[in-house]
């Protein structure tokens, strides 16, 4: 196995389940981010080459904050209302903070994909964050912080719905190729799509609710590039549904899942067309599914009461030939397009390629949380839960790092938006293989991949 063409992977940290005598803790805190108006904004192009800013606020922007614990092992969990996750600067200078004042080593930050937030590079002009972005990773960090120092005893349980509000936006024609189905006011039907809402709902030791976690996969896209006011879209109103449906007495956090290809009904709806009414109709539909099926949910007190995590580099190569991928953006969009595409093929370590930080999670030997720094495409969600050892498997998107669309090796065939065009950089087959990875994972920390047999010890010394 070559170090490029088949994903060498570095681990970075890797924790062994802890001690299941252990209760599993846990604490929540939220925290408003957003900017103030006239910055770039996320998402469309056009607004970047137009210069059109932002002019305000329809909505608040939150970072969510998760601490898990049992006996040593930690975990922070952060949501965020932003079109993309932080740079790694901004991760690595977070994760930092996050060990300082919370003592917490395991991170993982993921966005919602909203396109009504401010931009987020990778990299800023002589290094230098943003005002905004450097406050943001402040209250974050004390986010964290606060959740930390409140965690109590709590109870885990899990729990599906079906949620019809999206659609997949790739139409085969009769002749094979994809045409783009920018918008299904209609809601006719497309293929694949996964309606399931996966839901994990904690609850203090005392049974009352504390948070619910929302694991779907869906563009919030009803805003489109008219649209100048940040807002969460429809993610934020699905969580006013889920928080008022519960009396208001826990927080909500929404991950987005495999939503690479999947959007909503009314996506890009002009503000004149309605737009604030039809990111609410989706928003509370999604919203009480949501409630129906975490009131269903019975907790429990989670045995063995554990934490895995790893967390891993892996390197994979340039999907086009990387000057000339580069040299051909630059001419189409001019140097702009670096505002909304990073400018990730300079300087790497290996030239011509490209490092994703991936991670994985595993609670209670029940619970599997695998994360991909990218939009993939929805089939890999369904793949992942499909092949999971465990009953509980969830999909994060958009986690520890951006690195644009992951199609499937059938849809990188096929052509069309995300698939095939500027907007996929990484190597054919990149989704499939972090599939496998995050599975590898899971199966080692169940302790199921086995010890090296005794008769290859003394020849294969550890």
């Amino acid at each position: 196995m070559s170090q490029v063409s088949r994903a060498s992977v570095l681990a970075l940290m890797f924790l062994p389940l802890a001690v299941h005598a252990a209760a599993m803790r846990a604490g929540v805190a939220s925290v408003d981010i957003t900017p103030p108006p006239g910055l770039s904004m996320y998402g469309y192009f056009d607004r970047i080459k137009e210069d059109r800013l932002s002019t305000g606020t329809l909505d608040p922007l939150y970072a969510r904050a998760l601490v898990l614990e049992a006996g040593n092992s930690r975990l922070a969990l952060v949501t965020l209302d932003l079109g993309r996750c932080f740079g790694k600067a901004s991760l690595d200078r977070l994760r930092s903070e996050v060990r300082r004042l919370a003592g917490i080593s395991n991170l993982l930050v993921t966005a919602s994909h909203t396109h009504a937030g401010p931009n987020v590079l990778d990299e800023y002009p002589n290094d230098q964050l943003p005002a905004w972005e450097a406050d943001a990773l402040g209250k974050i960090a004390h986010a964290v912080e606060e959740a930390s120092r409140h965690v109590v005893d709590v109870r885990l349980g899990t729990g599906y719905g079906i949620a019809h509000v999206g659609y997949n936006r790739r139409v085969l024609d009769a002749d094979g190729g994809v045409k783009m189905l920018w918008q299904n006011p209609t809601k006719i039907p497309t293929f694949p799509v996964d309606p399931t809402v996966s839901i994990l709902r904690l609850d203090s030791a005392d049974e009352k609710p504390l948070a619910i976690l929302v694991n779907y996969a869906c563009h919030p896209v009803i805003f489109g590039s008219d649209n100048q006011k940040y807002s969460s879209d429809y993610v934020g109103v699905m969580r006013r549904t889920v928080e008022e449906g519960f009396g208001g007495r826990l927080i909500c956090f929404f991950l987005q899942g495999a939503d690479g290809d999947i959007n909503p009904y009314y996506a890009s709806t002009p503000l004149q067309d309605g737009a604030v009414k039809l990111r609410d109709w989706t928003g509370q539909e999604l919203g009480q599914e949501v409630v129906r099926a975490a009131k269903a949910i019975q907790t429990d007190n989670l045995s063995p009461s554990s934490i895995g995590f790893a967390e891993d580099e892996m390197i994979f190569k340039v999907r086009w030939p990387a000057e000339q991928f580069r040299s051909g953006l630059l001419k189409e969009f001019g140097p702009r397009i670096f505002e909304d595409h990073a400018d990730l093929l300079q300087d790497q370590p290996v030239p011509g390629t490209l490092t994703l930080n991936v991670a994985t999670a595993l609670i209670g030997k029940r619970i599997a949380i695998a994360t991909v720094p990218a939009e993939s495409f929805v089939e890999f969600q369904m793949t992942w839960r499909n092949r999971c050892p465990v009953p509980d498997a969830f999909f994060l998107g958009y986690t520890n790092g951006y690195f644009d669309y992951l199609p499937t090796i059938q849809a990188a065939s096929e052509g069309g938006y995300g698939a095939a065009d500027s907007n996929t950089y990484l190597e054919v087959g990149t989704g499939e293989r972090l599939v496998d990875h995050a599975l590898w994972r899971v199966y080692e920390m169940m302790g199921r991949l086995g010890e090296m047999p005794e008769d290859l010890k003394d020849r294969h010394p550890r």
